[in-house]
């Protein structure tokens, strides 16, 4: 591959570009994690973090990747054997039924396109059968990463509370949070997942459990095997802001400034900034001649735009000629999408100016490649930016 000069365009939907400010917090000199200092780190930002989720209850912070805190929602939760109702929205939906599956519980996966969210009237239905409340969660996937398709969690809480049913409500937010709205207490949900590598604006490495009140008294009779996982060991050391092993302190560092960032430009033009960049890359891709993955504009995500490539191109092949001649690293398609789609990233610390010279990667991209296009996209996006300001 050639040299280049200049920045490296990461516009894969995470990990995402971390901003000097949060560099600047993790390159601050390691801290004794039993001392006075990281007391006051710890209790800061275990408190800060419930403002991100919108949430009072307490949020666990655990040293992994987002697996991890999927993990952590089940074996607090469930006992073996217990059945569990997912939807299947695309791969990454997949993955965390097939962990569920690992861990000796019985998911039932709601099938589905992976170009819609969840169905909230599918969930409904089926928990109107279960009038013996076999089904102990309902665990949906907020925002897929794998299809750049945003599920209405409001309306599945709605449709649950029609039936009555006493499931727990589980929800990934790995690639929302910070990114998309969303309201952990006001929409009902119990248990929160969410990573730290892409609305948080960090590297990988920290994932998040925040935990309703319900979700912690079904975890006192829970017998999923659990011992790294336990949220009760975390939260009773907590309290004091320590952790009950070494926690990955410098990037809390990082996540301290990042909840400062977020909170300074205040979470509603954080979101507002996600869909008005969205909007201009899916008006992009429409004028270049091409399809948003995404087939229900109710359920457009934010974070990312998943685009579908004309028969006989083969996107990963066009994301390398953009990645060679252009410096610039854009998703791939998983699993069933491999090879016949590209996914944009503009989450995370990302403004007008970034967004305009990606598009622009990817339509000299597409052209150089030979990839039948309209040309104008940029065009178009930047015409939508200017009126939108």
């Amino acid at each position: 591959m050639p040299a280049h000069s200049g920045r490296h365009f990461l516009q894969i939907p995470g990990p995402t570009n971390v901003p000097d400010r949060i560099l600047r917090a993790i390159d601050h000199p390691t801290i004794d994690h039993r001392g006075p200092d990281f007391g006051r780190l710890g209790a800061k930002v275990l408190d800060g973090i419930k403002g991100i989720f919108r949430t009072a209850s307490p949020v666990v912070i655990y040293p992994a990747s987002g697996t991890g805190a999927w993990e952590a929602a089940l074996v607090n939760t469930l006992s073996p054997g217990d059945r569990v109702l997912m939807a299947e929205t695309g791969h990454f939906a997949s993955l965390w039924r097939e962990l569920a599956a690992r861990l000796g519980l019985e998911p039932e996966f709601l099938p589905g396109d992976w170009r819609h969210g969840a169905d909230p009237a599918a969930i409904e239905a089926r928990l109107a059968e279960d009038r013996g409340h076999a089904i102990k969660a309902v665990c949906v996937v907020h925002n897929e990463t794998s299809t750049g398709v945003a599920s209405r969690i409001p309306e599945i809480r709605a449709a649950i509370d029609r039936t009555g049913h006493p499931a727990l409500f589980l929800v990934d937010t790995i690639s929302s949070l910070g990114s998309i709205d969303y309201r952990h207490d006001e929409w009902g949900v119990d248990v929160t997942v969410g990573g730290s590598q892409k609305g948080l604006m960090l590297p990988p490495g920290l994932s998040f459990n925040a935990v309703s009140d319900k979700a912690r008294a079904a975890a006192r009779s829970a017998r999923l095997p659990r011992s790294y996982w336990d949220w009760e060991s975390m939260i009773s050391v907590n309290g004091t802001g320590y952790f009950p092993y070494t926690p990955a302190t410098n990037l809390l560092f990082g996540l301290d400034a990042a909840i400062d960032m977020l909170m300074e430009e205040g979470l509603d033009n954080v979101f507002a900034r996600h869909d008005r960049h969205a909007e201009a890359t899916r008006r992009a891709v429409r004028a270049w001649g091409l399809e948003v993955l995404a087939a229900d504009a109710r359920e457009y995500s934010s974070s990312l735009t998943a685009v579908m490539v004309p028969d006989g191109v083969d996107a990963d092949a066009l994301r390398q000629t953009i990645l060679e001649r252009f410096d610039m690293s854009l998703g791939n398609g998983l699993g069933r999408l491999k090879g016949k789609v590209f996914r944009i990233g503009h989450l995370g610390s990302f403004n007008d100016l970034m967004l305009c010279a990606t598009l622009s990667g990817v339509e000299m991209g597409l052209v150089t490649h030979g990839v039948p296009v309209e040309r104008g996209g940029v065009q178009a996006a930047m015409e939508y930016l200017t009126g939108n300001a």
